[in-house]
């Protein structure tokens, strides 16, 4: 399991560098002589490098070697955050952004499959869990010290200390790692099938539409605590749901581990995304500590949630692994941005903030649905065919 520690290293930096610039914008909008929402801007491009550079690189390098592709992602990585620290106006600021996040999403895709490879197949829950952990980890801990860090020394240094994470990690794979199993070529036509395999494509699209609900509201809880409870100071609760998430992707691997079941445990995790949004904003209005817990709990399902995911895909697709895994990675980001994006149209038009949690509540509930449902066909069909099994047994017999 060492070697997976190394690749959660890899994962925390992620998480720090995917969240941290959130908190930044202002800074680097006056540092570098421009308006927050065109710094904002940074955050769009490096989610949309990562959502199409997930798929599009693991397919058409699914024949190269992981632990070179592991290597070499975390390096553009690196280098895109450094290329960051360095740019001198918003031009160069947004290259380097995109640079860090093709860097970004591919390292995610193949570091799941990586760890899922680097163990048995009866300890892959918790390998995927480690890495998973470590980037909800680099949300709850690293955001705010790199927020921190930004204060005191300029935002500039927050982006150097990504910089050194990613090198460290990259110098530690690059002795400890051990050859990596790879997926034989993919050809255009095989990744076409893998994104509307009809076992693949609700997965993803229950990631997607989780993402839409947790990740996306995420953005604006601040606006919501302030409209739902009068809550000014935001910060504890934030840290409230990232413990939760914390908690969640590192207790889920063993959770699968244990009970074999994915599929059960993705509904019973959705179920909670629901409950805990919709319950935000009464508590928050009665009693606003209260909240603190409903976001406790839906940070740790909604962190929970893609450890199943990964498991189920990685099962369903052993032969396509590493790409089922990116589309899946893909859905996350373009989720995320798609929750940010609504939301924000949604409160432009002048929606109270305090009924974004009901909304993003309905995408969750709509995502449960849809895992209900492919669950229930194939329960349906499972039983056809054992019935047309039987059939022709009797005929035979």
């Amino acid at each position: 399991m060492r070697k997976v520690w190394l690749l959660a290293l890899g994962a925390f930096t992620l998480g720090l560098d995917a969240y941290v610039m959130a908190g930044l914008l202002p800074v680097v909008a006056d540092d570098i002589g421009t308006t927050v929402s065109l710094a904002g801007q940074m955050v769009t491009v490096f989610t949309l490098a990562y959502a199409i550079s997930a798929p599009l690189v693991a397919g058409l390098l699914s024949g190269v070697r992981p632990r070179v592709l592991v290597m070499a992602a975390l390096a553009v990585f690196t280098l895109g955050n450094a290329m960051t620290a360095l740019a001198p106006a918003l031009g160069a600021l947004l290259a380097a952004r995109a640079v860090a996040g093709v860097g970004a999403g591919v390292y995610s895709a193949l570091s799941t499959a990586a760890a899922s490879a680097l163990v048995p197949a009866e300890r892959r829950g918790r390998a995927l869990a480690v890495v998973m952990g470590g980037m909800s980890t680099g949300t709850v801990l690293g955001v705010p010290v790199g927020v921190l860090l930004a204060g005191h020394a300029g935002w500039r240094s927050t982006m150097w200390l990504v910089t050194a994470l990613g090198a460290v990690a990259l110098v530690g794979l690059s002795v400890l790692l051990p050859p990596v199993p790879a997926d034989p070529p993919v050809s255009v036509r095989a990744r076409l099938a893998a994104v509307t395999d009809r076992r693949v494509a609700p997965i993803v699209g229950v990631s997607f539409l989780a993402a839409v609900a947790s990740l996306g509201l995420y953005t604006y809880l601040a606006p919501v605590l302030a409209s739902a409870g009068g809550v000014s100071e935001v910060t504890p609760y934030l840290w409230a749901w990232g413990v939760g998430g914390v908690l969640g992707s590192v207790l889920a691997g063993p959770l699968v581990d244990r009970t074999g079941k994915a599929a059960t445990l993705v509904g019973a995790v959705m179920a909670v995304i629901v409950a805990s949004q919709a319950l935000l904003p009464p508590l928050a209005s009665v009693a606003p500590p209260a909240a603190a817990a409903a976001l406790l709990v839906w940070g740790a399902a909604g962190w929970a949630l893609q450890v199943p995911q990964q498991h189920r895909l990685l099962a369903l697709r052993a032969d396509r692994g590493t790409v089922a895994l990116a589309l899946n990675n893909s859905a996350l980001y373009l989720g995320s941005a798609a929750g940010s994006a609504l939301g924000g149209v949604a409160l432009a038009q002048g929606l109270a903030p305090y009924v974004l949690p009901w909304a993003a509540a309905g995408a969750a509930a709509l995502g449960l649905l849809l895992h209900l449902y492919v669950r229930l066909s194939a329960g349906r069909r499972s039983r056809h065919a054992a019935c047309l099994g039987t059939l022709g047994s009797y005929e035979h017999s």
